[in-house]
């Protein structure tokens, strides 16, 4: 690890002007690219105290060994001049967008003789016009298919077209009429390039013409008396508007745009873009990065620009590109966009109306698209172990830490104080073995507390329970819990590694109720969410995970599992008690009865100021319970009246449903509270 001061520039050295830097590691690989308004204050960033940098910079610099820099006139020029870089350099350090899968193009050879309608792949080729990407290259087949009747281009291969030639005999596409047929003469190049022109300029969004050319073309014929052709024209335009059905219109104005939308966490992020042309969606493409340097969402969306029309001209550079965050300073940027199309390009968020709304559906496809390149990740057998390897390593554990239980504490304001236990083996959830617990030791807010009552309780069930036959026995006394085999579920074995969401205070906490329980033989560590840091008892420095680290992603995936289930455990608790009556503190008193007494009477107010008498004329309700109910109401306190604040008047409680359920489960004093967790 080098120190940063080894090789920082000499005070004057770093002009102060615009310019591309590079950072190299002792063996002269270029690690990172950077582009500055002002190479002196930017490169003055990064040789600051190790302390004030941000953990994926630090280990940037210390990994460097030198830096050098390029100065250029404008902002503009340093701008192409980082692009070309980290084409070429491939710097680990700068973020670097993959395909999240190859898109295919709809491709019109145009450098050919007679120009060739096909499926493309990969890098574009010059003299090649591109529509796309799609999704599946079955949806481009299909948009051929309609457009063949209307605009019957050569689709074969060069080898079926030169053997159609040499015989003289056209392929099935010619003899049926989707196909012009120029291998053998029934048009000539000039005609069959023309033909292909149209068919790229309906495919860029101008139908209208075509449209209109067609309909009077019929109109014609059928004036003429033509009925064969008319009827061959009408099942041609009935073909066109299909085909642009399948495109609905999402834009008003036929619109050219490109829509680029960001979903990001601490690790990755995954872009959508939508390409808009003629006003409709024309393709859709997705990209996945790592964030193994600091970046904003502006620069995410910079880095994506680049990417997107670094190779681009002309009109593959629409008007105007909608993005989520605008890269700062924007006008480089904008200027940059503005020469690869050769006209002015708008670069802005949108504010209101279609396109704005638009840009909602492509935020809702980046992030469900980070989502499923999670579920990916976290499904291949291959990561999972490097993962488990990793963290053992940088835990200094024995072997991998197969069984992993991850502990987090949820409340409001020091209310309805819980808990939450999730559990994952060999890298999978085992939402079997989720459990749950309410704070029961003390009253108020205090995460320190919560924590070691927690894995206190947790861990003196695993004594007891070891003791014994290791069966899990429900805290009534009946049978244990059943795995989904049927078998009873054991865990009179331990995990090998306990994770708390939190920092060193929680981590002492956990640990200290361990060795009260004469535990020495499970790991106990932290992840603080501030910067991501594994914290491990009585250790003054944490464990730096590096950022594109499968073991970190882990321990995140287990921590954020552990507070979705903790906060909805919470906000189930919490919801209970808002709906609580006291009718649930009738004993005997069930749903069907309750309803039956709200619906006789129409509101709890009502009931609550009903006689034993009227309540005993409920269909179903006793003299007794007729007592019961009218006890358990004189016992609540009397409801807060709700005030209208604007005009003062106290308002009715006519509420007909106010019933609602317990006011939680039933807890045995001082016994834990452990139950099997239910995903809702």
């Amino acid at each position: 690890m080098a120190d940063p001061s080894s090789y920082r520039p000499k005070p004057g050295e770093i002009p102060d002007s615009p310019g591309v830097y590079r950072f190299r590691d002792e063996r002269r690989r270029v690690i990172y690219v950077g582009k500055a308004k002002s190479l002196r204050q930017r490169l003055a960033n990064y040789f600051q105290d190790l302390a004030n940098l941000h953990p994926r910079t630090r280990t940037m610099v210390t990994t460097a060994a030198s830096v050098e820099w390029t100065v250029v006139s404008t902002e503009v020029e340093a701008l192409q001049l980082e692009y070309s870089w980290i084409k070429e350099y491939d710097p680990r350090f700068n973020v670097k967008y993959r395909d999240d899968k190859s898109y295919p193009y709809l491709a019109v050879t145009m450098n050919e003789e007679f120009p060739r309608v096909q499926v493309m792949r990969g890098h574009k080729k010059k003299g090649v016009r591109y529509f796309g990407p799609y999704g599946h290259a079955w949806a481009i087949r299909d948009t051929v298919d309609l457009l063949l009747r209307v605009f019957p281009v050569r689709t074969c291969s060069a080898g079926v077209f030169k053997n159609a030639t040499r015989t003289g005999r056209p392929c099935l596409l010619g003899y049926i009429g989707k196909c012009s047929a120029p291998c053998v003469g029934r048009i000539d190049a000039e005609d069959h390039r023309e033909l292909a022109e149209e068919f790229c300029d309906f495919m860029a969004g101008r139908t209208g013409t075509y449209l209109r050319r067609l309909e009077k073309q019929m109109m014609e014929a059928a004036e003429e008396m033509e009925y064969e052709r008319a009827a061959r024209l009408r099942d041609d335009i009935e073909a066109l508007k299909k085909a642009m059905e399948k495109n609905a219109v999402v834009l008003a104005d036929a619109t050219d745009a490109d829509l680029i939308a960001v979903a990001e966490d601490e690790l990755e992020a995954a872009l959508q873009i939508f390409h808009v042309r003629g006003g409709r969606v024309r393709g859709q493409r997705g990209w996945v990065t790592d964030k193994v340097e600091e970046v904003t969402t502006a620069a995410l969306v910079e880095h994506a620009l680049q990417q997107l029309y670094g190779e681009e001209r002309g009109d593959a550079v629409p008007k105007e590109v909608l993005v989520p965050a605008l890269p700062e300073p924007v006008e480089p940027v904008q200027q940059w966009l503005a020469e690869r199309r050769g006209s002015n390009v708008s670069l802005r968020i949108p504010q209101r109306g279609d396109k704005k709304a638009l840009m909602e559906t492509v935020q809702r496809n980046a992030q469900q698209a980070l989502a499923l390149h999670k579920t990916k990740r976290a499904s291949d057998l291959t990561t999972r172990s490097r993962a488990l390897e990793e963290i053992a390593d940088a835990l200094d554990l024995d072997s991998a830490p197969l069984r992993i239980e991850c502990y987090d504490i949820s409340h409001l304001q020091g209310d309805d104080v819980v808990a939450s236990m999730v559990v994952f083996e060999d890298g999978l959830q085992r939402k079997s073995e989720y459990r749950r617990f309410q704070i029961k030791g003390f009253e108020g807010q205090d995460d320190v507390r919560s924590m070691h009552e927690v894995i206190t309780r947790r861990f003196r069930r695993y004594l007891s329970d070891k003791e014994k036959t290791g069966e899990w026995v429900d805290e009534d006394g009946e049978g244990g819990l059943k795995d989904e085999d049927g078998r009873p579920r054991k865990f009179a074995y331990p995990p090998q590694l306990v994770v708390v969401d939190g920092g060193p205070p929680q981590v002492a906490a956990a640990k200290r109720a361990l060795d009260e329980l004469g535990i020495d033989d499970i790991v106990v560590a932290g992840l603080a969410k501030r910067l991501e840091e594994v914290w491990l008892p009585d250790d003054q420095d944490p464990v730096v995970l590096p950022r594109t680290s499968e073991g970190l992603y882990l321990l995140q995936r287990v921590r954020d599992e552990a507070h979705r289930f903790a906060i909805t455990y919470q906000r189930t608790k919490r919801a209970k008690r808002f709906r609580a009556s006291p009718l649930d503190d009738v004993p005997g008193l069930g749903e069907t009865r309750k309803q039956a007494l709200i619906k006789h009477f129409g509101s709890v107010k009502k009931l609550r100021s009903a006689t034993i008498d009227q309540i005993q004329e409920v269909p179903g309700i006793g003299r007794k319970t007729a007592e019961t109910v009218a006890a358990a109401f004189a016992r609540a306190a009397p409801p807060v009246p709700a005030v209208n604040t604007a005009t003062g008047e106290i308002i009715d409680d006519e509420e007909p449903d106010a019933t609602g359920g317990s006011s939680g489960e039933p807890v045995t004093a001082g016994a834990p509270d452990e139950r099997r967790g239910q995903e809702r």
